[in-house]
């Protein structure tokens, strides 16, 4: 049988031919060595010196002397070539390792299997159908792929198809072949057979290395997605003025979990911060990462630091923890008593805040550049959250897309925090459904949904506040504690509930008039879990609790305060000057018993 007019291609043959000619050329050229090419050459040149045929179309059957350099009477004489029309293909095909089956005519029919394919899966019928002598070749799923190849003419290959029952894998080439047809098939001269070449190499091996990398990084990605959900808050803090929840979606099999965060932390006197956050990363380093910064952010926040101090103190400690790798944050502060959303952001997107009527407002510079790169003053700004107002923090996962503008994404959120109503969770799934973020979406999210509740009815009755500014001068104690003794009792505190913060009023009130400096303020603020009893003044030195010793007259208010209340503390204020603050946990019971009472009127 010819091999030359079998016209079988196979991937890489003709580029590994031309790569063969090119290096026989350039051998011939510096007359080295002895390849096919020079030694035809050379065999005609010799031959007509010899006055015999140099005719380059004559295919040599026997032998043809190379020439080379002469080197003392000694010459080199080359081995037969034999040409390739005297080759069997049976042989070569034979010969190959890897499994080979011919197949013809429109049902697939065995011409020919080799040695190999019949070590493999056992000897075949010649003639059979394929779906019938060949079932392996269905259990591979190759049928659809022999029709495709005999319908286009054009070669295909399947990578990797295993066996059933776990067997071995195969990356399968079929090519399209034309052969003459036996004179026994009565057919004219010339007629050929249509036939498919299927060619199965063994990448076992190959498949099993894949397979136990793929387990492998399946492994180290359960083992970040594992880290990453220890790291973040397994209960979300929930403040007495506040609705807040939050989701966290990792990205789907092909992407790397990364480094996002949020978290919620009670700052005490009913003021809360909040905080996300998402590390330039992916994998375990960058929740390792994440969670070292969450875990600062929560210490500094107990500082009770403007946002911007926040935000500077954790520029440096991102840059100390890993100077390759940055992140982008936001750190909000919310006072229920002024009705603002304070901020200050590191390079992250900008808080979005949908008011009681539905329309979105987007949080305004400043912002800063990410965590970690040092060398910038952080500014805080204020945006307004009202009574039934919704605010939304999230990392850029959520509006990202390829190909798009991220101020595309951004707009696109708005419109759907529009028109999402319900709870804070209920936004939250509402928010990832409108940006197609599901279980394969290729970047992790991270989203909070905080509200602040327009209070009507009994509930409304269980928040109050009532303020008064002191003027200074030895009237100013007896009126604070006039002042607490009235709202507390109207407020229908018990008795001794009445009594300690009366107390805590006046020693607050006295400090404040000893070391601070006017305006003063005293505030007064129930929820339906605490009582918080604020003082305010023109000074920012920051009281600390000391140990008085008997024969002080002076430095025994702070000591008493923080021995009667549940929590005190201060802080610096915005426009200067200080707020020395302390508050008392209302019992469960009298709690309920309030509630009873508003119920009833």
């Amino acid at each position: 049988m010819n091999f030359t007019r079998w016209s079988a291609r196979f991937p890489g043959t003709q580029r590994r031919a031309a790569a063969r000619s090119e290096h026989a050329a350039a051998q011939a050229k510096r007359g080295e060595g002895s390849v096919p090419a020079a030694r035809g050459a050379a065999g005609h040149a010799a031959a007509a010196a010899d006055g015999g045929p140099a005719d380059p179309t004559v295919r040599g059957t026997g032998s043809a002397t190379a020439a080379a350099p002469a080197t003392a009477g000694t010459a080199s004489s080359a081995a037969p070539v034999p040409s390739p029309d005297e080759l069997s293909v049976r042989d070569v095909l034979g010969r190959l390792p890897a499994l080979i089956a011919l197949v013809h005519g429109p049902e697939h029919r065995v011409a020919y299997v080799n040695d190999a394919y019949t070590a493999g899966f056992g000897a075949r019928t010649p003639g059979a159908p394929a779906h019938l002598a060949l079932p392996e070749i269905g259990d591979l799923g190759l049928l659809p792929l022999l029709e495709q190849v005999q319908r286009s003419g054009k070669p295909r290959t399947a990578k990797n198809r295993t066996a059933p029952g776990g067997g071995s894998s195969y990356t399968v080439t079929c090519t399209p072949v034309d052969f003459p047809k036996a004179a026994a098939d009565g057919e004219p001269d010339g007629a050929h057979h249509t036939g498919i070449l299927i060619h199965l190499a063994d990448v076992t091996d190959h498949a099993e290395a894949a397979e136990r990398l793929r387990a492998s990084e399946r492994r180290q990605r359960e083992a970040a997605v594992t880290l990453q959900r220890s790291l973040l808050p397994q209960e979300l803090e929930q403040p007495d003025d506040l609705r807040v929840a939050a989701t966290y979606q990792p990205g789907g099999t092909e992407a790397a979990v990364g480094g996002d965060w949020y978290d919620v932390i009670t700052l005490g006197a009913g003021r809360t911060a909040l905080v996300i956050g998402d590390v330039m990363g992916r994998g375990v380093r960058a929740a390792a990462v994440m969670g070292q910064l969450r875990t600062a952010v929560r210490a500094y926040a107990r500082l009770d630091l403007p946002p911007h101090e926040v935000l500077q103190l954790l520029d440096g400690l991102a840059a100390e923890i890993d100077a390759s790798q940055i992140a982008t944050c936001v750190y909000a502060v919310h006072d229920p008593n002024e009705g603002l959303l304070a901020y200050a952001s590191a390079g992250h997107l900008p808080i979005l805040v949908r008011d009681e009527d539905g329309t979105v407002r987007r949080a305004a510079d400043p912002t800063g550049p990410p965590l970690g790169t040092g060398g910038w003053l952080h500014t805080s700004g204020t945006i307004a959250l009202g009574p039934g107002s919704t605010a939304v923090l999230y990392t850029d996962g959520l509006v990202e897309r390829r190909g798009e503008d991220i101020d595309e994404g951004v707009a696109a959120l708005e419109r759907a925090l529009s028109g999402a109503q319900g709870t804070p969770a209920v936004i939250c799934d509402r928010l990832m459904r409108a940006l197609g973020v599901d279980a394969d979406h290729d970047d992790d999210v991270a989203v909070m949904v905080l509200q602040q509740p327009a209070r009507t009815g009994a509930d409304a009755e269980l928040f109050h506040n009532a303020a008064l500014e002191l003027l200074g001068g030895v009237e100013a104690a007896p009126r604070a504690r006039a002042f607490a003794q009235g709202v507390l009792a109207s407020w229908r505190f018990p008795v001794e509930l009445c009594d300690l913060g009366v107390l805590a009023a006046s020693e607050l009130v006295a400090n404040s008039l000893q070391h601070g400096t006017p305006p003063m303020r005293l505030r007064l603020r129930r929820t339906d879990r605490r009582l918080i009893i604020e003082v305010t003044d023109g000074d920012d030195h920051l009281p600390r609790r000391r140990r008085a010793e008997p024969a002080d007259e002076t430095g025994r208010g702070i000591s008493i305060v923080a021995t009667i209340a549940s929590a005190w503390g201060s802080r610096r204020t915005p426009g200067g000057g200080k707020a020395v603050w302390c508050e008392f946990a209302l019992p469960d019971k009298d709690r309920d018993k309030d509630r009873d009472k508003d119920r009833d009127k």
